[in-house]
């Protein structure tokens, strides 16, 4: 019973640690992005905001539990997962509307060194919030930290998208490659969405 309270306390502080990244990288990548007239580093700003959605749902989710009962926290951790669920198709809706934008109207994301830093920060740190959360989830058998966990696996691609993005319209001129990585993120939200709402009607029944 200890390490259970004691894995929820840490899947609570991953959570507030997930929020409080997201958010100054978000405001770091909007604000470098206006600078450099980077597209592509505000959508991933952008993005960073909608991650903290699904980091904020895991806060609400883990600090209620303790203090309720066994049925309110089956209630709480199947609503956690439906939200975080939808979080995925809010996110890959826009980013499926900025790469279709930019492929349209040929917007070339500009070159950023630090836009660059920042992908590849965010490269090391989201794999290792990936892989805590995700076995604290199992751990615990939580659906909603696992769904979050794959969230925070899908900020690390989008951290790669950036970077062979602004790299090679850096280097080779090719606008075209953030984009088509973003579509190819897209399709990952999209499935890991649908599969996190699936499993939740399975462990309803």
């Amino acid at each position: 019973m200890r390490d259970v309270k004691k894995l929820h306390r840490k899947a609570f502080y991953l959570s507030v640690f997930t929020v409080a990244y997201n958010f100054f990288e978000g405001i770091i990548s909007i604000f470098v992005g206006h600078l450099s007239g980077s597209v592509a580093l505000l959508g991933f700003g952008f993005d960073s905001f909608v991650e903290s959605v699904s980091g904020g749902i895991m806060i609400w989710r883990f600090r209620a539990h303790g203090n309720l009962t066994l049925e309110e926290e089956e209630n709480i951790e199947a609503k956690s997962a439906k939200l975080v669920a939808y979080s995925f198709f809010i996110l890959g809706a826009y980013i499926l509307f900025e790469s279709l934008k930019k492929l349209i109207l040929r917007e070339h994301p500009e070159p950023s060194l630090i836009g660059i830093i920042i992908a590849v920060v965010s490269i090391i740190v989201m794999p290792i919030l990936f892989y805590l959360k995700y076995r604290i989830g199992k751990s615990i058998g939580s659906r909603s930290l696992v769904a979050d966990s794959k969230q925070t696996l899908a900020c690390m691609y989008l951290s790669f998208a950036l970077l062979i993005g602004l790299g090679l319209n850096y280097l080779f001129g090719f606008w075209w490659s953030d984009p088509i990585v973003g579509l190819i993120i897209v399709a990952f939200l999209i499935r890991e969405g649908y599969e996190t709402l699936k499993e939740d009607r399975l462990c309803s029944c």
